[in-house]
């Protein structure tokens, strides 16, 4: 396939359009990369998500497929050569989407808050965060079989959604002065972690946490001015 044929709409930051450039590359899929600025938003982003305005987009031959869990299993339905991302089993892919959207619905969210709450109500937010990590932490056991990954042998659709916020617990962390995933209490997860960041189609695509911290701050300064 051409890259002519296949564009990535998306910000470097972003975890959303981390997850659709794994993806991608799982899939071995050659594509352009189109970096979104978003202050203020291109005219190709308004055009191709005019609904939500958001990243990420893919366009698969001029045809705008839009939110990173749908682009996701847009990629994985279309290529459907192996490594599959969602199980082959309705009922795992059930229990699959379960776990992302928990993931999008419920951590992300309490991440979020963490960065942009007050001292006193960022400790609440922790405790939330920390208690979502002691379930990823048991349906890793549970999910991979003994193996490498959610997926088992290979990265899945949970990987991808989880490991696409794993910088992100690093900013949090250097941020606020208080460890998240410590290995004592997250093994498994902390294990899966180096292994996940190691493998070829995601190496290289999770942002350096330096640069994130950067960005994060910039975040926080556009929060506090929107709610003076």
């Amino acid at each position: 396939m051409s890259r002519n044929d296949l564009k990535l709409v998306g910000s470097w930051y972003s975890p959303f359009v981390v997850r659709v450039h794994i993806a991608l590359n799982i899939k071995s899929l050659d594509y352009e990369n189109i970096e979104e600025t978003l202050y203020p938003k291109s005219d190709l982003l308004l055009h191709s998500n005019p609904v939500h305005k958001k990243i990420p987009v893919l366009l698969h031959a001029n045809q705008p497929i839009c939110e990173s869990d749908i682009i996701i299993q847009y990629i994985d339905e279309i290529w459907t050569h192996a490594p599959s991302i969602l199980p082959q089993n309705a009922y795992d892919r059930a229990n699959t989407r379960f776990w992302v959207s928990y993931i999008d619905n419920k951590l992300f969210p309490s991440m979020k808050k963490i960065l942009f709450a007050e001292d006193e109500a960022k400790k609440t937010h922790f405790i939330e965060v920390e208690e979502m990590l002691e379930m990823m932490e048991n349906v890793l056991k549970k999910e991979s079989n003994g193996k490498d990954y959610f997926g088992g042998d290979n990265i899945g659709f949970i990987d991808i959604a989880f490991g696409s916020l794993w910088s992100w617990f690093s900013v949090i962390e250097e941020l606020n002065g208080r460890k998240v995933l410590v290995e004592p209490k997250f093994p498994a997860l902390v294990k899966w972690a180096e292994t996940f960041a190691n493998h070829p189609a995601v190496k290289g695509f999770l942002p350096e946490t330096h640069k994130l911290i950067q960005h994060a701050k910039v975040m926080q300064l556009r929060h506090a001015a929107a709610f003076k």
